[in-house]
C-alpha cells in the first residue's frame, strides 16, 4: 500500500511510515516525472483539486451520492489504512467510532481554505476493500456557503476499461494522469485481500502520501475509484508488493504498477443523513 506518511518531517525526508500497507515514497519512487503527451496534458486540466483534502499522513476528498441533500453530514473518503486508529485487521469493520480527526480543504488550486472536523469513522475497513468513510460536523449546504467548495459525486457505477483517469493528492497537491488498463480478480498484500481492485497503466506512478486520494473519471468529474497501493519491488504478495491472483489462482506481479479500490459499491450503502447501513438494497460491504 502506498504508506501513509507521518507529519511534516516525513513530508519533507520522503519516507514511509514503517511497513504500513500503501506505497512509500522511497527512492524507489524517486523517478524523473513521466513526459505526458498534450492532449494529456489538456485532459487532465479539466481535474482540479476541488473538494479534495489533506489529512496528517494520507489525501482524501470529500464525497457525496447522487441522492444527498445539501442538508445531510459531509462524508471523506480515505483509506481504511489511513485511518489513526491504525490498520484494521483481515475481517475487521470499524463502524461508527467516535473521531475528532482533521482536514484540510482544497480549493481548485490547491490552496488549503480551511479546516473540517470528524465527528465519527463511519465506516472503515481493509477487507474486500480498502476504505474509510468520516462523517463531518458540517453540512455540505454548509461547506459550500462557507468555502465555495462542493462534494465529488461517487459514481454508482463499475468503472470501464480504458476510462481516462486522475488521481488527485490532496496531502502531496499532485495529479497523475493515466487510464484504467484493467480488473484484478483479486489482489493480496500481506495479510490482506481486496476484490476487483483497478490497476493504472504505467503513467501513474503514485507515492507515499497519495493513499486515499480519489480517482476522478476525466469525463465525468466523478470519482469510480480510492487509490491505495503499489508493487515497489516486484516481491510477490508482501506488504507494499501486492500480487494479482486471478480466477484460477494464477499469480502475476507488476513490479512498478498501482492500484485502487472502487468505490460504485459505497453508493447503496449511504441512506438518509448520510448513515452508512449495510443492510440497505445492494448493499456489499464486508460487515463487522
Amino acid at each position: 500500500m502506498k504508506k501513509p506518511l507521518l507529519g511534516a518531517l516525513f513530508a519533507v525526508l520522503l519516507l514511509g511510515a514503517g511497513t504500513a500497507p500503501a506505497v512509500a515514497a522511497t527512492s524507489h519512487d524517486a523517478v524523473a516525472p513521466q513526459k505526458t503527451t498534450r492532449a494529456e496534458r489538456i485532459t487532465a486540466k479539466a481535474v482540479d483539486f476541488a473538494g479534495t483534502v489533506a489529512l496528517s499522513n494520507c489525501s482524501g476528498s470529500v464525497v457525496r451520492t447522487a441522492g444527498s441533500l445539501p442538508s445531510d453530514p459531509a462524508l471523506v473518503l480515505s483509506n481504511g489504512h489511513c485511518m489513526e486508529t491504525g490498520f484494521p485487521g483481515p475481517g475487521e469493520v470499524v463502524l461508527g467510532r467516535r473521531s475528532t480527526r482533521s482536514f484540510t480543504l482544497l480549493n481548485s488550486v490547491g490552496s488549503g481554505v480551511g479546516t473540517l472536523r470528524a465527528s465519527k469513522i463511519a465506516y472503515g475497513t481493509m477487507t474486500d476493500t480498502d476504505i474509510s468513510l468520516y462523517q463531518l460536523t458540517r453540512s455540505y449546504a454548509q461547506i459550500e456557503s462557507t468555502y465555495g467548495i462542493k462534494a465529488l459525486e461517487l459514481n454508482a457505477a463499475h468503472p470501464v476499461q480504458g476510462t481516462a483517469i486522475t488521481v488527485v493528492s490532496g496531502y502531496w497537491k499532485r495529479t497523475y494522469s493515466c487510464n484504467v488498463d484493467g480488473f484484478v480478480y483479486r489482489l493480496k498484500e500481506g495479510e490482506w485481500t481486496w476484490k476487483d481492485s483497478v490497476r493504472y497503466t504505467s503513467a501513474c506512478q503514485t507515492i507515499g502520501g497519495t493513499s486515499g486520494s480519489p480517482v476522478i473519471d476525466n469525463a465525468t468529474g466523478k470519482v469510480v475509484a480510492v487509490n491505495n497501493t503499489g508493487n515497489e519491488d516486484g516481491q510477490q504478495c508482501t506488504v507494499n508488493n501486492p500480487c494479482e491472483v486471478d480466477e484460477s489462482g494464477t499469480v502475476t506481479v507488476r513490479q512498478g504498477i498501482n492500484y485502487a479500490q472502487e468505490t460504485y459499491g459505497i453508493v447503496p450503502c449511504i441512506g438518509a443523513g448520510s448513515q452508512i447501513d449495510l443492510n440497505r438494497t445492494g448493499c456489499t460491504l464486508p460487515k463487522p
